[in-house]
């Protein structure tokens, strides 16, 4: 039998309620993903990132003591982190932009919003494997390059470049939408 495509790939999942740790491991286990570890909070990440070097972070938003934004601030930005570079997906039953762009600005890779499906998580874990973003830092920002957009020339407006989305009343966003504003444009 041949190993699957994410066979070698180590995930750490931070979610606190163990239902939703639960699927997540069985949605990564149809992806044949061998090493899987899980912890209830940011606070118990930062503390198995101490022994555990995973290759992909699936976390929760909300969660205490440290919730996901917390945690994705404390992994880019803190000497005791062995890898700031590590990818990170964001799971939220929220699909509003200004969460979106505030996990963005935090410094996540992807953002997936629940109910999680295979197909989703997949995607979004094919895209930091085969479509990994330059890091930056600027300011006190460190992270993914969040320029994902075509930058606007000379004489156009730049919200032409922004997606449809934004501003036109929408509450939440689907998947495609979210993954619409989180991908990087073909070059």
């Amino acid at each position: 039998m041949s190993k699957g495509y994410l066979h070698n790939v180590k995930f750490l999942v931070v979610d606190d309620n163990a239902f939703m740790r639960t699927i997540i491991r069985r949605v990564l286990g149809l992806l044949e993903v061998d090493e899987v570890r899980d912890v209830a909070n940011g606070e118990a990440a930062i503390k198995m990132l101490e022994s555990f070097e995973p290759d992909i972070i699936i976390t929760d938003w909300m969660m205490g003591p440290i919730n996901g934004i917390e945690l994705t601030k404390i992994i880019r930005t803190s000497e005791n982190i062995k890898n700031p570079f590590t990818p990170i997906i964001m799971l939220s039953a929220h699909s509003d932009i200004s969460r979106i762009y505030e996990a963005r600005d935090a410094g996540i890779n992807e953002f997936v919003v629940k109910p999680i499906s295979v197909k989703t998580m997949f995607n979004r874990i094919q895209a930091v494997i085969d479509r990994p973003r330059n890091f930056v830092r600027v300011g006190e920002y460190f992270g993914p390059d969040r320029r994902r957009r075509k930058v606007p020339q000379d004489g156009e407006d730049r919200r032409s470049t922004l997606p449809k989305h934004v501003g036109s009343g929408e509450a939440s966003l689907s998947q495609d939408q979210i993954n619409e504003a989180m991908s990087t444009p073909d070059d």
